[in-house]
């Protein structure tokens, strides 16, 4: 269970990282620049710890799928993005694929 703990960590650091890169404004805004690399440094380490145990291609299905949802919300909620109907298909096939892993993979690393 502390591996799925850590991977949450670097889901939750990853998307902090995305959101504070758009407001950085390529690299011109220190304070948003300082605390996107503090994340994403923050997102690697929590990633590799995950590493030990789960294995690295469903760490990272499930860290890219949890990430695009909770960036899509970011922007849907910050950035007033507001997704189309085939990105909302899309967002949710990302989901089903996701919860198939863990469901159904003997590889997921339970």
């Amino acid at each position: 269970m502390k591996n799925y703990i850590f991977l949450f960590l670097a889901i939750v650091f990853e998307a902090i990282a995305t959101s504070m890169l758009k407001t950085s404004e390529q690299f011109t805004k220190l304070l948003p620049s300082i605390i996107t690399i503090v994340c994403y440094a923050g997102a690697f380490y929590f990633l590799s710890l995950t590493l030990k145990t789960i294995p690295v291609g469903i760490a990272y299905a499930i860290w890219s799928a949890v990430g695009i949802v909770l960036i899509t919300l970011v922007g849907m909620l910050a950035f007033k993005q507001i997704p189309d109907l085939p990105a909302i298909i899309g967002l949710l096939f990302i989901i089903a694929g996701v919860v198939i892993i863990n469901i159904f993979s003997k590889t997921a690393g339970r």
